[in-house]
């Protein structure tokens, strides 16, 4: 029979995943403040009161680090729609709880939205080198065709609907409001996330996919 961990084993990996945590957290904003490029090791090392060799020696390189970064924030947010009860929701119920989901997530989440935007002027670089990422792609679509086909089979939404066409009508309103946020306020004299407009442009995203859903 194999031996059990002991205690101090335990302990040890518990700090292990700690610190590999508080290193992600800390890239994540400044990756996302300062980019790929501009982003330095040393930074996130002083901001965390530890060494870049420590960084070193729990993700190898900057490149690596960077690409964790991307697959934590990817994955949180996968989690998120993973979470949602689509089989004992009503289709139309299930549809917007996703839509909002998404709103709350982005909103709450701007570095997130910065570094999917960093990511793109790398034309996806890191993103396509990554095992992780690449396998998120049936997680982000899998929620979303269950609900469009229970909403087809009940006859509430219609039929020939592409799933990836809806993830990118929600993604990209959601991803606007924080990614241009301060251009839009410069031109139109309007903060897309003062609390005023929240709760009318939460509900618009909800009609605007359900009103092409159920169109005939």
């Amino acid at each position: 029979m194999a031996a059990q961990p002991s205690e101090p084993d335990t302990d040890r990996s518990r700090d292990a995943e700690r610190t590999r945590a508080e290193i992600i957290e800390v890239a994540t904003r400044e990756f996302a403040d300062k980019g790929y490029a501009g982003a330095r090791v040393d930074e996130i090392a002083a901001k965390m009161s530890t060494t870049k060799r420590m960084i070193y020696y729990y993700f190898g390189n900057k490149e690596r680090l960077y690409v964790e970064v991307l697959e934590h924030a990817y994955t949180r947010i996968r989690s998120v729609e993973q979470r949602l009860d689509v089989e004992h929701l009503d289709p139309v119920d299930a549809m917007r709880q996703l839509a909002e989901l998404t709103f709350d997530h982005h909103e709450s989440h701007p570095d997130f939205v910065r570094l999917v935007s960093i990511e793109n002027i790398h034309r996806a670089e890191h993103v396509a080198g990554s095992s992780v990422l690449s396998g998120l792609a049936t997680p982000a679509l899998d929620v979303l065709a269950r609900i469009l086909d229970r909403g087809r089979e009940s006859g509430v939404f219609r039929a020939g609907v592409d799933p990836l066409d809806v993830h990118m009508v929600i993604s990209s309103y959601c991803v606007f409001r924080i990614a241009n946020r301060h251009t839009w306020q410069a031109i139109f004299k309007r903060d897309m996330l003062d609390p005023e407009h929240r709760e009318r442009q939460r509900a618009l995203l909800g009609d605007l996919v359900l009103e092409y859903l159920t169109a005939r």
